[in-house]
């Protein structure tokens, strides 16, 4: 398989080559069919309440609450919109914080679609501009959320070159209103989207991206849009897109937390310098040396990076945080609230050298089935192995 070949499939990663026997294909169907049922009747037994508060803590914003508890009133299945822009390695967030959120939506009885915003790579000039690097990078990426236990049954993958084709008569007349009723300057304070400052000498692709972004959200149709809180302004922007058309029912925000980088004074982790982030496929040795090289104050919760590893990934993951050490240093420790956790942290009854090592063996857990997946998969190894390449070539 040529691994810069591109996407086959605008809900999944490529198929092979060859159809699939018909046995194979109904007993595939079947299982999906069963899937769903499950599904269902899981949301069934959820009170309105319950929904709302699953959604909801996945948000660090969300605008607006009421408007979401309405929602889930009046519309059975809500349409969650979440996306991403191939750019080279997963790293932690990315890879498990996507998953966490991605599952808690399925479970609240939401479709998720998630838009593999591979022209945007292009636009914003990753790899090159090249696209098929580009989609390749979004084969592997999706292999990864398959490997860590991403509940694909209420999910849709969609690549944006495909679809905006498929449809590009309501795409672009939808992305030109966008750019007709916002001045550049409202249209430049969304280049963080982008990872980029409004300071920056930007190419006219890029001041286009972000109107290509907001007709996203209307593109696909989505109620809710559950980005990081890096994504607000351009979310902000549909909203406001809504006053100007007249619009009642305007898409929901649910920003999530972005997990810093493992250095002081990183507000968000970043691809660039690979020790300041886990990525999926690093090995245990690897992800041991980040820990403990990491930036972790003793008795400081604010700006500690490693707390909010254990806040945002490991307590979500496994609903507790488990500390082993000498009877001397305290015995070991079970935490099951971040409270908890945070109260001996502050005190000094919970030290950094009793963290890293819990946090690196938690992480290396939650890991393990990536890099399984990626070892044991001939198609899976071989785009990881092309990633790779990218990276350092460019």
């Amino acid at each position: 398989m040529d691994p810069s070949s591109a996407p086959s499939s605008s809900s999944s990663a490529p198929s092979s080559s060859s159809e699939p026997a018909p046995a194979a294909a109904a007993a595939a169907a079947a299982a999906a069919a069963a899937a769903a049922e499950d599904l269902a009747g899981g949301v069934a037994a959820m009170t309105l309440d319950e929904r709302f508060a699953l959604l909801r803590g996945i948000g660090e914003e969300c605008i607006q609450e009421d408007e979401l508890m309405r929602l889930l009133q009046n519309k059975p299945v809500p349409i969650c919109y979440d996306g991403f822009e191939p750019s080279g390695r997963m790293h932690i967030a990315q890879g498990i914080v996507k998953t966490i959120n991605v599952n808690k939506m399925v479970r609240a009885g939401c479709k998720v679609k998630i838009w593999i915003a591979d022209w945007f790579g292009q636009l914003n000039n990753k790899m090159g501009g090249d696209l098929k690097k580009i989609q390749t990078v979004g084969r592997y990426m999706i292999e990864i959320w398959k490997a860590a236990g991403m509940n694909l049954d209420g999910v849709e993958f969609l690549w944006s070159s495909e679809e905006i084709n498929k449809r590009a008569g309501e795409y672009w007349p939808l992305v030109m209103d966008i750019a007709r009723k916002n001045n550049v300057k409202r249209i430049m304070r969304c280049c963080q989207i982008m990872g980029r400052s409004d300071q920056e000498e930007l190419t006219a692709a890029q001041i286009f991206y972000p109107c290509m972004q907001c007709a996203d959200i209307f593109f696909l149709k989505a109620d809710i849009c559950q980005l990081g809180m890096d994504q607000r302004k351009v979310n902000m922007l549909a909203r406001e897109y809504c006053d100007d058309i007249k619009r009642k029912n305007k898409p929901i925000i649910l920003s999530h937390h972005m997990l810093p980088g493992f250095k002081e004074g990183q507000e968000k982790m970043s691809k660039s310098d690979p020790s300041s982030a886990i990525f999926m496929e690093d090995d245990e040795a690897q992800v041991n040396v980040k820990i403990k090289q990491a930036f972790c104050p003793p008795k400081i919760v604010e700006g500690n990076p490693c707390l909010e590893y254990i806040k945002y990934i490991v307590f979500p993951w496994f609903g507790r945080f488990e500390v082993v050490r000498k009877e001397s240093n305290g015995g070991n420790k079970t935490f099951v609230t971040m409270d908890e956790l945070i109260s001996d942290y502050e005190s000094g009854a919970l030290h950094p050298a009793d963290v890293k090592p819990a946090l690196a063996k938690s992480i290396n857990e939650i890991l393990q089935p990536v890099r399984d997946h990626f070892n044991n998969n001939s198609e899976a190894k071989v785009l990881l192995n092309t990633v790779k390449k990218y990276r350092v070539t460019n």
